[in-house]
């Protein structure tokens, strides 16, 4: 099953302004949420925790992380729209050298879900009962809005789930492949090796899988560390779950969007709501090369935008 499993992989890395140290020690939106403390952890999670906290409050210092999801300073056309669209929707961010993901942007087809999206929420061990609740319901509220964005049945699992999000220390991760292996049967050794040897300079990651050639796609892993102090927590969260719709890509001129790594806006943006109605829209279908696509995308962009050029 392996050898008929396509991979993409979309993550939210480090800004190079605030890049971390080659190795741990010993080891419209709504308002951001009020913090709660990350998971007791020691070690080397501890010292990933401390970390983070810096990165956030640096980041936060610069006026990044908007909460207010973009306004009169960040406008945006129907024609800018559909270029951010064909940039992040029909580009993949990483490329597979000598055995290794890296990134590398290269054309690809379009790509989603065909079926419903069953969310099941994965933690480890050091996360208690009162994060594992939180979790679950930030998961809960934002398959809500993704749902509704796209028109297609997306949440929470009740059985048989193919979109795994696992909060994970950064012991639980890098010990997690058997775990990955169950979740996902068939899911190959570079993708496993992707996940748990996850660099220091990536917040989150998603990994979305297609059978034989498909472009639609059949089961995803996405990983947040378990670390994260709550801001990035939830960005990743959202970051990370649209990007496994189908949006694999980022692009530097894309705003207001977290689909941009200068981590200007922590969470989903109006501009981000319209790329996932464009994807969903019937009138594009899996497999759609750009020339193909990119009339339809364009009039799609004019029809949400009233028009504007």
């Amino acid at each position: 099953m392996a050898a008929a499993v396509g991979v993409f992989l979309a993550g939210c890395t480090v800004p190079p302004a605030e890049a971390p140290p080659a190795a741990p020690p010993a080891t419209a939106a709504p308002a951001a949420p009020p913090p709660r403390p990350a998971p007791a952890a020691d070690g080397a999670s501890a010292a990933v925790a401390r970390h983070f906290a810096r990165i956030q409050t640096s980041l936060l210092a610069q006026g990044l992380l908007r909460t207010d999801g973009g306004g009169a300073d960040t406008p945006f056309t129907a024609r800018m729209l559909a270029d951010n669209f064909i940039e992040i929707a029909l580009r993949d961010e990483y490329t597979v050298v000598d055995g290794r993901l890296v990134a590398r942007p290269s054309l690809a087809p379009l790509r989603r879900w065909e079926s419903p999206v069953r969310i099941n929420v994965v933690h480890g061990p050091a996360s208690d009962a009162t994060r594992r609740a939180r979790d679950r319901i930030d998961v809960a509220g934002f398959a809500a809005r993704l749902a509704r964005l796209t028109r297609r049945p997306i949440g929470l699992a009740g059985a048989a789930p193919n979109f795994h999000i696992l909060y994970l220390t950064e012991d639980e991760r890098r010990a997690a492949g058997s775990d990955l292996r169950a979740l996902v049967p068939g899911i190959d050794d570079l993708s496993v090796r992707t996940i748990t040897e996850m660099p220091l300079s990536t917040f989150c990651l998603v990994l979305a899988f297609s059978r034989g050639g498909a472009n639609s796609y059949h089961a995803a892993v996405a990983v947040v560390r378990a670390e994260l102090p709550e801001l990035l927590r939830v960005s990743c969260l959202q970051e990370e779950l649209a990007q496994g719709l189908g949006l694999a890509n980022d692009s530097p001129r894309a705003r207001p969007s977290i689909f941009n790594d200068d981590e200007e806006f922590a969470f989903l943006t109006r501009h981000d709501e319209l790329l996932l109605r464009i994807l969903y829209d019937p009138r594009l279908r899996p497999g759609m090369a750009e020339a193909e696509a990119a009339p339809i995308v364009r009039l799609i962009a004019q029809e949400l935008l009233g028009g504007t050029g």
